[in-house]
């Protein structure tokens, strides 16, 4: 059974919902995201200390997506633009909102970042600690210009508290799904 896309953001996209987006993501894109759900959650009168959670894992979130987000082939981009994302945040309950993204990757690096999550999924608190530290010490950057904090601090800021599924979807790309749960 095919992926689709359409159904799933259909799907994710109901409910209280903060924000979303379906398209081509850049970084002027991101600071927009960034201060439309800002003002939101200020509008809504949401805590500060949720409001401050929510923001500081949406610019790890955004970010990741901007730097590993695959380009499609020219042939098989299916009118989604070379840098395809959705994403969406919604409040759930009374302070508990989620994140929810999809993005196309290469299917040579879904073992790579399927180990990467796996792993950071169960680190302690401490372990997480550590993990940021040493990576951040390290200074040693990916290919895609990062030195993996982003899913590190992400893990730190939520308590591990995600979730990730990849659907085949493309010759030679998958699309991957992430949902993160935020809490007070």
């Amino acid at each position: 059974m095919t992926f689709d896309i359409e159904a799933w953001y259909g799907e994710i996209n109901k409910g209280d919902v903060i924000v979303n987006h379906k398209g081509v993501i850049t970084n002027d894109l991101i600071t927009e995201i960034l201060s439309i759900v800002e003002n939101k959650l200020i509008e809504r009168k949401e805590n500060t200390r949720i409001r401050k959670k929510i923001y500081n894992v949406m610019v790890e979130a955004l970010q990741n997506l901007f730097h590993h987000t695959d380009k499609l082939p020219n042939e098989t981009n299916d009118n989604f633009g070379e840098k395809f994302v959705t994403f969406v945040l919604k409040k759930e309950k009374e302070d508990k909102f989620s994140y929810i993204s999809g993005n196309y990757i290469l299917k040579s690096r879904v073992k790579f970042l399927k180990d990467r999550i796996d792993q950071i999924k169960y680190l302690t608190h401490e372990e997480l600690q550590l993990l940021y530290k040493l990576i951040l010490n390290n200074n040693e950057f990916s290919d895609k210009g990062g030195g993996g904090l982003g899913l590190v601090d992400i893990a730190k800021r939520t308590g591990n508290n995600f979730e990730y599924f990849f659907h085949e979807n493309k010759k030679d790309h998958c699309f991957f799904c992430l949902k993160i749960l935020i809490t007070n």
